[in-house]
């Protein structure tokens, strides 16, 4: 984490990956998670749940911060249902049985405080996984990656020899789509890394 005099965001997340992806393209952040209940309503759509918890983590970061808060929620959808984390290592097999041989798709929603109050965006990714063996999804398990993934899997990590394809953001598989996420961030005036190009042209 960088020192606080140097942030210029405030990320209600403790995903390193998050942390990682905005330090890609020069976001200096300050990390304040925001635990919320991530249970889907009854009858919650996919894209619905997803906007919902990034809202809920930006907003509850918002009153501890004067910085720009980011809070964002990845789910893996398949048929229609809500793919979580799984609680163990059956769970983790049977959301990967699932996924085995066919496409998903992976929504990931971004919410950003500022001077523009709450702006927010939903990407979706399909994404086509190869035919996964029992061996496999066992090993898998055992690598400790699962544990805490939408899904049960890491695009980023060991699971990438599992996909074959993918359709739309990369980075919103990982956990934050950037086109996106840059988007909402020069609306709300947080600088990214141009910004002190630009400032100074």
């Amino acid at each position: 984490m960088e020192s606080s005099s140097s942030c210029v965001l405030c990320l209600a997340s403790a995903s390193p990956r998050r942390r990682d992806l905005l330090a890609s393209i020069g976001v200096r952040v300050s990390i304040l998670p925001s635990h919320v209940d991530e249970t889907p309503s009854p009858g919650e759509s996919a894209s619905a749940y997803v906007k919902r918890l990034a809202v809920a983590k930006a907003t509850a970061a918002m009153s501890k911060t004067s910085l720009p808060t980011l809070g964002s929620d990845t789910a893996v959808v398949v048929d229609g249902a809500i793919l979580g984390k799984p609680a163990d290592a059956q769970e983790a097999a049977a959301m990967l049985r699932r996924l085995s041989g066919r496409s998903h798709q992976v929504m990931t929603a971004v919410a950003v405080t500022g001077p523009q109050g709450v702006l927010c965006s939903i990407v979706t990714t399909d994404v086509i996984m190869r035919e996964i063996t029992a061996q496999e999804i066992a090993d898998y398990w055992l690598t400790g990656e699962p544990a805490d993934k939408a899904g049960g899997y890491a695009i980023q990590g060991l699971a990438a020899i599992f996909v074959e394809e993918i359709k739309g953001s990369h980075s919103a598989v990982v956990g934050l789509p950037l086109y996106e996420t840059a988007q909402l961030l020069q609306q709300q005036g947080v600088p990214i890394w141009m910004g002190h190009y630009y400032s100074h042209t």
